[in-house]
This record gives C-alpha cells, structure tokens and sequence, in this order.
C-alpha cells in the first residue's frame, strides 16, 4: 500500500502481475512442481496482457522507483502467503487458516497505534468502504483463496488473480462510466486469452 505514495497504481499492477511467475518458481522449489513450456507460455501471455493495460498509465522517475521497489516486496509478501497456504492446506482446514491469517491483521491496528492514526474519526461513507472492504475482498475473497489452494495449488491461484484488472475495467465501465482504452482493450484480450488456455492447459 505504500507504495502507491510513490509510483503509479499502473507500475504497482504491473509489478504484481510477476506473483505468478514467483509462485511457479517457489512451487516448483518446495513442491517440486512441473510444469510444462505450453503452461509457462500461457502464464506469460497473461501476464503481459496486464502489462499492456497499465502501459499507457507507467511512468518512470527516481520517486518511482522507490515505489516499484516496495510494490515488488509486496508481490514477494504475497507469493510466500500463497505458498504458505498451500503448504498448510492439507494440515488445517481452510477457514482456520483464514481466521488465524485475518488475525494477523492486528499487526495493522498496532501500526495505527504507534503512529496516532485515529481509529474512528472517519465519515458514514469511509465506514460503508471499510465494511464492504472487510466482507467482499478479504472475508469471501482470500477464504476462497485458501479453500482453492488444497484442490488447485498456488500457482493456478495466482494465475486466476491476473484476471483482477480486466474485471475491475469491465466493473468501472458499466457502474462509473469510466472509458476504456485501447491498452486496455488490447491488453485485456490477452490476459484473458492466456488464462484460459493455462486453465485449459492445466485441466488436461
């Protein structure tokens, strides 16, 4: 999150777009998963999709950079929890590891502790995002995370992330009217195109 203080939402995308890559290599170095050239080849069509999408918007400067470099320590952070996940799944069932992990959230009101950051001076409106932010993406959406890394494995996960941006330009067009670009556009085809076939690839 910090990282968007310094660099662009584009440039922080496109560098967490690489958690599938890191993944597949952590996988194959602790699960000793296989994977082969046609699915390495999919997952990079997927993740250059993405990179087209945030290219129009990717800007490049010292500031920047400081960003980039927090935003890849996240993608990091986030590929050793899928890891994690996968390596717990078939010890503890998924919503205990969820809750323990939801737990872990406290780190959070620790941070805001330390640094006097009020914990409820915030509008009805900020509250309404907070809630929907607690149910929708973390609540429903990491437990079905943590439910698919048993059945499916991390790297099939993460590779269904890539998906999130495409979704989020479809959502933004249809509720804010926001306008779609042809990186976009172009990109979008691409991620999609390569999820698919790695699906495809990966159920056969």
């Amino acid at each position: 999150m910090e990282s968007l203080f310094y660099t662009s939402v584009a440039s922080s995308m496109v560098i967490l777009t690489l958690q599938p890559l890191f993944v597949m290599i952590g996988s194959y170095l602790i699960f000793k998963e296989r994977v082969n050239k046609l699915m390495v080849l999919c997952m990079i069509t997927a993740v250059f999709g993405s990179i087209i999408i945030a290219w129009g918007d990717i800007g490049v400067s010292r500031e920047a950079l400081t960003g980039d470099l927090l935003s890849l320590l996240g993608t990091v952070a986030i590929s050793a929890y899928m890891l994690a996940g996968q390596k717990v799944s078939h010890k503890i069932p998924a919503n205990v590891y969820s809750v323990i992990v939801f737990i872990g959230g406290s780190v959070m009101l620790i941070y805001s502790l330390m640094n006097h950051f009020t914990l409820i001076d915030y509008s009805s409106s900020d509250w309404m995002y907070f809630l929907l932010l607690a149910l929708i993406p973390t609540i429903f959406g990491h437990l079905i995370f943590n439910l698919l890394l048993k059945s499916i494995g991390a790297t099939t996960v993460s590779v269904g992330v890539i998906g999130e941006p495409v979704l989020a330009i479809i959502l933004a067009y249809f509720i804010l009217g926001e306008a779609v670009s042809s990186f976009q556009i172009f990109g979008g085809l691409f991620t999609i195109v390569g999820m698919g076939f790695y699906f495809w690839v990966k159920s056969k």
